[in-house]
Order: structure tokens, then sequence, then C-alpha cells
């Protein structure tokens, strides 16, 4: 029993397995992300977990997607087995005297990747069960269908890893023959050898255990030979796996190259096993240096403009880089004067004007929507709530509706119901309640940006487009406007400029598309109208101490063209989720940059009350009351969070996350305060009706980001039903009619 456990012990697999902990354990990296992602724990919130358990393509989530996640799977797992062959060879010159040795190895470093994708099938079936709804049949059809890709790799692959043995072997057959290759001091007792493993048995062909032959008669120089013929083969392939990264980069704007992004993210893993082995390698202790000059070489490169990976709003011009307007305080001060403000609000005025024209009432109810932000499962929930409370009113709300602002994904759904709103009065045909409209907004978005991030970004950032006479790099931020438009129909592939008199002939509510500065945090704000009078507090238009905290995108920008700026893209500005989109950098001096919009207004009414504020007299001689139509996609003043002591863990890192967990209910504090304020100058006549996501079970809440499941879905769109909500559209309509 003893000597049983020991040969197991010291058998190949099992001492291999270890071997990966002791040396080069950068290269687990990749497998401790792929496992934590797995495990739904790394990137959770960003839905990262969804991309491997659900691989759409063709916009299907099937046999098909899964086959091309099967062979990225096994693209990765032969990288890591060449690289790590390349790495271990030395360690293992027993494999040297085999037939097919690099076979040998894979059956025998098989212990890792058959761990990997056991748990990983499991996980997928309880995920696709209970989170996708789908039924045994189809999860069954994923699962064969990664296993068909998977196997499929690995038959191309051995096959050539077979007709790359049968040359190695006519190479060194006439070596095998010269007796300058063997050392003739050959005894009965082992020599020790510096890096070699001590193994007494391994995995052979027909998965049967076999013992290791000694290989001390033979010279280093004739074991090292028959490695780095292999050496050279498994080198090869790793070229091809990098070559199809940038084909899919290249042609990504075809939808048979929109592979599922867990495709892309497991060949990105296998290049980089094969870069880091590599470099591992050649330069052994001067990786790590090597590295570190790398980064100061791009840097180089980056600060001098030579490479340029910033993302830009596109539509404007970026061109002539000698007018581009100062970022300071004396110019921002400039674009708020007095006299300029003034103009802005009679502008606005003859708007409202407008807007109370096509009411029915003397004094029509003024409603204000606001939305928030929160992927998705925002986007699903502001959609859903419009349709119903547009429905139900008649088409009241809509009708009333002055302006909509918001962040994120709420103001995705809102921009396109507003556009299928203003179709509906174009084309009597649209029914603005119809199911597909709520399915479309709650399409999956993520996997083209993931896919984008991975084959554009990184390995084949050289691709352009046009608009007009200005010209953009394709990355991940056009991959998602491509998607998000494609998604709704492609009804949002518009101009700015296009809304601009449909706003101010109030055919359509108006729109603030904020987004916050990253330089100094404050927002910058896109509208067809001038809106200098938002750039600060109205009472402190002429107090020459207070600062504007918002900038008016189209007056700082004035000869930039920023009414060419796309609507898809103002979207993605209000909507830039960190990392997951790109920062927008706009063409100031200094350059600035802006991203999501929740970071200063992720609820959308400090917004609304500001513009309340600038026009409150108007309101109060115009309108019956104002009403603001809070869409939330969680609950203010939460108390559910635990109170417990915690970990330790916990306790050193909450100085540093205090901010980023408070930062939602600080806005609600700051709101709440300036509503009360606002709400005594209009004599009590502005109201807040709250709709509010709330899941079926507080632990089950939909995932931030731009991936819902099809339990999601369903949560969201339920929740407008809950005792909450039917009690604030009781509310709603009560105030409608009681103001008309």
């Amino acid at each position: 029993m003893k000597q049983l456990l020991k040969n197991i012990i010291y058998s190949f697999p099992v001492q291999l397995f270890i071997l990966h902990f002791r040396k080069y354990q950068v290269l687990l990296i990749f497998w401790y992300i792929l496992v934590s992602t797995i495990n739904s724990g790394f990137l959770k919130t960003y839905g990262a977990d969804a991309l491997f358990f659900a691989p759409e393509y063709l916009d299907k989530v099937d046999a098909l997607g899964g086959i091309i996640v099967g062979i990225a799977f096994g693209v990765f797992i032969m990288s890591w087995n060449i690289t790590t062959f390349i790495l271990h060879s030395k360690r293992c010159k027993f494999l040297a005297t085999t037939t097919q040795p690099f076979l040998k190895y894979c059956i025998n470093n098989a212990v890792l990747p058959i761990l990997l994708l056991a748990f990983y099938f499991y996980k997928l079936f309880i995920f696709d069960r209970y989170y996708e709804l789908m039924i045994v049949v189809e999860i069954l059809a994923i699962l064969a269908g990664i296993v068909v890709g998977f196997v499929l790799i690995l038959f191309i692959s051995f096959i050539y890893f077979f007709s790359a043995e049968k040359s190695i072997q006519k190479t060194i057959a006439p070596i095998i023959h010269s007796t300058r290759h063997f050392n003739y001091q050959y005894s009965e007792e082992p020599v020790k050898e510096d890096f070699g493993l001590r193994v007494s048995y391994y995995l052979g062909a027909g998965f049967r255990f076999r013992k290791v032959r000694k290989v001390s008669h033979y010279s280093t120089e004739f074991l090292d030979s028959i490695f780095k013929s292999h050496h050279f083969s498994g080198i090869l392939s790793i070229v091809l796996a990098f070559a199809f990264l940038i084909v899919v980069g290249f042609f990504m704007d075809s939808r048979l190259f929109q592979v599922p992004a867990a495709a892309s993210i497991l060949i990105f893993f296998a290049v980089m096993t094969a870069v880091i082995g590599s470099l591992t390698y050649f330069l052994q202790s001067w990786s790590l240096p090597f590295f570190i000059l790398l980064i100061f070489f791009f840097n180089a490169l980056y600060t001098y403009e030579i490479i340029d990976i910033r993302n830009k709003a596109y539509g404007i011009n970026y061109l002539n880089k000698d007018d581009r307007p100062l970022y300071n305080k004396a110019s921002i001060i400039q674009l708020c004067l007095p006299e300029k403000v003034e103009s802005d609000r009679q502008n606005m005025i003859a708007i409202l004007e407008n807007w109370k024209q096509k009411q029915s009432e003397e004094k029509p109810v003024m409603i204000f929507v606001n939305v928030s932000g929160g992927g998705l499962r925002s986007g699903t929930f502001v959609m859903n709530t419009m349709q119903q409370l547009d429905s139900i009113s008649d088409g009241n709300i809509s009708k009333h509706t002055i302006m909509i602002s918001g962040a994120s994904g709420g103001m995705l759904a809102a921009a396109y119901y507003r556009e299928l709103f203003y179709e509906q009065q174009q084309n009597k045909s649209i029914k603005l309640n119809d199911q597909q409209y709520l399915n479309n907004i709650g399409k999956d978005i993520l996997n083209p940006v993931f896919s984008s991030m991975i084959a554009r970004d990184i390995f084949s950032p050289v691709q352009k487009f046009k608009i007009g006479d200005y010209k953009y790099v394709k990355d991940r931020g056009y991959a998602f406007e491509q998607k998000l438009n494609s998604n709704c129909g492609g009804v949002l592939g518009k101009q700015l400029k296009e809304y601009a008199v449909l706003e101010k002939e109030s055919k359509i509510p108006l729109m603030i598309f904020n987004s916050t500065i990253t330089h100094d945090g404050r927002k910058m704000m896109i509208s067809t109208q001038p809106i200098s009078f938002m750039m600060k507090p109205f009472q402190s238009v002429k107090d020459s101490m207070v600062y504007p905290d918002a900038i008016d995108f189209a007056a700082m920008f004035k000869k930039q063209d920023p009414m060419n700026i796309q609507l898809l893209t103002a979207l993605r500005m209000n909507a830039t989720f960190p990392y997951v989109l790109p920062n927008v950098w706009l063409p100031s001096n200094p350059v600035i940059d802006v991203m999501d919009a929740g970071l200063r207004d992720n609820f959308g009414q400090e917004t609304s009350l500001r513009f309340m504020e600038n026009f409150k007299d108007w309101i109060r001689d115009n309108t019956g009351g104002v009403i603001i139509i809070q869409m939330r996609d969680r609950k203010p003043d939460q108390w559910e969070q635990s109170f417990s002591k915690g970990s330790i863990m916990e306790a050193v890192i909450k100085p540093a996350t205090i901010l980023q967990s408070n930062w939602y209910k600080l806005q609600d504090y700051a709101e709440a305060s300036q509503f009360s304020y606002l709400q005594n100058a209009l004599d009590s006549s502005l109201h807040r009706i709250d709709f509010m996501y709330v899941p079926e079970k507080s632990e089950k809440i939909a995932a931030l980001n731009f991936h819902l499941t099809a339990r999601e879905k369903r949560d969201v769109v339920a929740s407008f039903n809950n005792k909450f909500n039917q009690a604030s559209l009781k509310n709603l309509l009560r105030l409608m009619q009681k103001v008309n």
C-alpha cells in the first residue's frame, strides 16, 4: 500500500500538476481568472460569467455558439500544453526516448484541463437551467457543441503534431545512430539531474501507466535536440492563434466574425500564455526587466502621440489642433455670462410655449422623466414602465413630458422610446406597447463589446470608419454603438442635429445627455438647444464667486461641429461604465475625457431640478403643477445591508471603498434636499412619483451590466406589478386627474 501511494505521488500527472504551482505561477493567473469567472466571482457585476454560459452567435445561444467556444477552449488548452512543454521539457527528459513525446506530455498534463472543463460544464448546466430558463435539451445541445468544438481542435492539433513528429524522426535518425550522443559510463544507478522530476510512471498509449526509462546514458545535447524540434512546431501553432484574433478584428463588421466573447477571451488567454512563456524561455531571469522596459516604451509612444488608444466622440472635428477651445476657468466662465444665459433662457421659454400649445388644458401638468443608470436591467425596466404608463394613460404621459434626463441604461431605453414615440406620430401603425420593443432593448450588448476589446482594441486597432469628412478608429465603443443600433432596428443611427427642430417645436421631449469630466468632476451636458443656464445654479448666475459645475457641450465645442455628434455616441458617453467602455476624449486644450453620467447624477433628478429652478416663474404661471416620474433600478434609503463586524480584510479596505459603496446614497441625500427647497419655491405644486425595480428575491437582483439572463428579464418586467409600483401608478393617475 505504501509503495502504491508512493507510485501515485511520483506519477507524471501528479508531479506535473504540482510543478505548475511550483514554477511559473504567473501562467496560472489565466486559469484562476477562468475558474473565478465560471464560479460567478471575477467581473460578476460586468456579466462575465454569462459570456461563458450563454455563448451568443448570430443573435442566438445554441450549439453553434457552443462549438466556437469549444474550439477556443481547445486552443487555450493546447497553448497551455505547448508553452509548459517548452518550459518544462528539461525537467522531463525521459519523454525524449518515447514515441510522440508531445502527445504523451498532453495526456499526462490533462489534470487541470479536465478539472476546469468538468467544473465549467456543471456550472453551465446550473446557470442555463435556472437563469436562462432553458430546457434540458437546449443545454445539452450547447454542451455537445462545446465538446464537438473541443474535440475537433484537439484532433486537428494532434494530426499536425503527428505529421511534425514524422519529420522530426527523419531529422534525428542519423543522430540516433551516432555514438557520440551516448554516455558509455552507463550504470544501473540513476544519475542525479539538476532539473529532473522524480517520476516513476507516466500515462502512455492506451492510457496505461508505463515505467519511466532512464535517460542517463543519453547526452544532454541529444535530448535537447529532440525537444527543440517540437518547440518550433508548437510556436507555429500559437502564431496561427494570434493571426486568428487579428483576422477576427478586421472582419468584425460581418456578423459571421462576431464570435462569442468567451471565444475571443479564451484565444486571448492562449496568446498571452504563449507570449509569457516565450519571454520566460528566451529571456530567463531578464523577462521581468524586459517587460518593464516594454511598458516604458509603449508609454513613450503614447505620450508623444505616436500611438493613440483614446476613443473619440463620433461626428465631431478633431483635425484642427490650433482651433481647440481652452479648458480653463476663464474660458468656462465666458460660456455662461449673464447675457448669454438670458438669451438661452428666452430660447427655452419659446420651447416651453410650444409645449404648452400642444396641450389641451389651460394649465397642463408638466412631466419630467428621470431614469437611472444600471445597464440593461435599468433599460428593460424603463422601457417596460414607459410602455405601461403610456398604455394606461392613453399616451398622456409622453404628451405631457417636457424633458427626459438620467444615466446609462435608463437613457438607452428612454432615447429608443422617444424615437418610437416620434415615429408613431408619423406612422400610426406603430404600437408603443409592442412586446418586441421591450425585447429589443433587453438584447445582449456585452458579447460584441468584449469581443471587440480583445480582437480590435488589442490586436488590430488600426481600422477606421468615416462620418462625413472625419475618420475614427473602430474599437469597443464603436462595437457598442453598432450593436445597440442593430438591437433597436437601426432607428438610433442619427446625428443630434436631426433632433434640434423636433425638440424646438416640442414634437418630442427634450433630452439632456450628461457625462462626467474625469479631470474635475464637472458635468458635460449635451443638448440640441443652448443651455448655458444649466452650467451653474440659477440664483448664482451673477455671482462671480460661484463657478460653473457643468459645461454646455455645444457652446464649448462650437468650432468642432458639435451637432454632428451621433446620438449613439451621446448615449455611450452617458453610459461609459469604467473599463467596459472606453472614456471619450474631447478636442479641448488641454484634452479632457468623459465617462458615465452616474458619477454625478445617476438618477437624472439634479438635471431636472436645475432646469425647473431656472423656469420656476414660468412653470408657476403656466402649468397646473410638475410631476417628476423617477424610474430607478434600486431602492432609496436601503437598510437591508448587514451591519455585522465582517472580516479583517473588510476592516482594512473599508476606508478606501466607503465612498464607492455609498455613492448613490450620497446623491439621493443631496437631491432630496434640493427637491424640498424647490418644492417650497413652487408652492408645493411639485410632486415626485417613483417607480422602482425591486427584485422578487433581494439576493437575486439582476446584474448591473449589458447582458440580462432570461430569468433576470422576467424579474425586471414583473417588478412593475409589485405593490409599491402599483401604488405609485394610482398616485400618478390621481395627480394627473386632479390637475386636469
